[in-house]
């Protein structure tokens, strides 16, 4: 009996906290540019544009983190604030696609999407994309105005 209302504890604790997070479906498509592959870090910012969480990072080689300026500075370039959040950098003309779980509460509560990226010996954009994260803007994708041609993200 006592293993059994554990059981139930651990399941009414357990379940709610799993509801409480959204998988957010992110697609991310390049302009075409001559250079090589770009790397870009998307992250969230709260209501006064303060950093918050990564959320995917593309580009593997962390030496060149550093030219993602305002994700660097939030993240402090953290290895804990990437860490399984990383992958290859994006091609010119190419898709990135990716699935990150947000807490339902950033949802609709003044939280921004943004993208900063760099490609080697070529320009560094801050923000290269800012959209804000809503229920209404799903599966509405916003222009960049750097590499990114445009991000959008479904739930």
């Amino acid at each position: 009996m006592k293993t059994l209302t554990l059981a139930l504890a651990l399941t009414a604790i357990t379940l709610p906290a799993l509801a409480q997070a959204r998988e957010v479906t992110f697609t991310a498509e390049l302009k075409s540019y001559r250079g090589d592959g770009a790397y870009a870090a998307f992250y969230l910012t709260d209501a006064k544009g303060q950093y918050q969480e990564t959320l995917w990072v593309a580009g593997q080689k962390s030496k060149y983190f550093k030219h993602l300026r305002d994700w660097a500075r939030g993240s402090g370039m953290s290895s804990s604030e990437y860490d399984g959040l990383t992958g290859a950098s994006i091609s010119s003309g190419h898709t990135l696609q990716f699935t990150a779980d947000i807490a339902d509460e950033l949802i609709d509560a003044g939280y921004e999407v943004r993208v900063d990226t760099a490609v080697e010996d070529m320009r560094e954009n801050r923000a290269d994309v800012v959209m804000p994260l809503t229920t209404e803007g799903a599966g509405k994708p916003v222009a960049g105005r750097g590499y990114v041609q445009s991000l959008g993200y479904t739930f």
